[in-house]
């Protein structure tokens, strides 16, 4: 029986043994050639390593793994190859895996990708650089991909990690532009997107404020006015209507006498007269 590592020789047909002695010679067994192993004995072939295993010596009776960083893609292999840059891999791989967006590898052998400083990032898989953020655009160190700024909001550099506010007294139309001095019949508080301007027949910019125009004001006095004299008319016409459907509480209200009625009972009879009541 061939010891782990060896195969027996085929090629040689040797039945004689020595007497009180081992039957196999050394010419009968073969070592295990590299990327092959045997971890028994008494076996008739070797086995090839498998995929992400290596052996780089004959008489191997075991593989090694590749080692993160390498890979090895088919079995039987002598070697691990190197991750290309762009790709890592990690213990006994074998295949390399590219590196996600927002993460890079400038080297071979990476074991793991690395995510992009802050103000930069990497659009595709399996880059091997990072590019700085468009203006407009900001990212901070702990994130992976730039983002736009928010309104009201600029940044006309790259690679930037933060975006500046729109100062006051102007307004930033776009995040990628310098922002744009305000009107001066507009009002542009910090973070403005536009201007504001007042309505311009009733209100025009006075300071920090709009106030009314002489026009609006005329039209709010003739406006009162208008509301003061139909609340007046309504009123009046509300006590037309009273008086004309109760006809018997309406003479009440006047000095003169019902006919064919005692004049002390009427409105406006003396002092010394019975009261009457005429309450509503």
């Amino acid at each position: 029986m061939c010891s782990p590592g060896h195969f027996p020789n085929n090629a040689i047909l040797n039945c004689s043994c020595c007497p009180g002695g081992s039957c196999l010679a050394p010419e009968n067994c073969l070592m295990c050639p590299q990327g092959y192993y045997q971890p028994q004995a008494g076996h008739d072939a070797c086995l090839p390593c498998s995929k992400g295993t290596y052996t780089n010596s004959t008489g191997s009776t075991e593989c090694q793994s590749c080692e993160p960083g390498l890979y090895a893609n088919e079995t039987g292999s002598k070697i691990c190859r190197d991750c290309l840059p762009g790709y890592f891999s990690e213990m006994n791989a074998s295949v390399c895996q590219s590196c996600a967006r927002g993460l890079f590898c400038n080297t071979t052998r990476c074991t793991e990708c690395t995510m992009c400083p802050g103000g930069k990032e990497t659009l595709s898989t399996a880059a091997t650089e990072c590019t700085g953020c468009q203006p407009g655009m900001y990212k901070p160190p702990n994130e992976l991909l730039c983002r736009m700024c928010q309104d009201g909001y600029y940044q006309i550099k790259m690679g930037q990690e933060s975006c500046n506010l729109c100062p006051e007294q102007h307004y930033c139309p776009s995040p990628d532009v310098i922002p744009v001095l305000c009107p001066k019949n507009a009002f542009c508080p910090p973070g403005s997107i536009a201007p504001q301007y007042c309505m311009e027949t009733f209100f025009f910019k006075s300071g920090d404020h709009c106030v009314l125009t002489p026009l609006t004001i005329i039209l709010l006095v003739i406006f009162a006015i208008f509301i003061l004299l139909v609340i007046i008319v309504l009123i009046v016409r509300r006590r037309k209507e009273v008086r004309r459907r109760d006809p018997v509480r309406s003479p009440l209200l006047s000095n003169e006498p019902i006919p064919g009625q005692d004049a002390r009972l009427s409105y406006g009879s003396s002092w010394d007269s019975e009261p009457v009541y005429a309450g509503w």
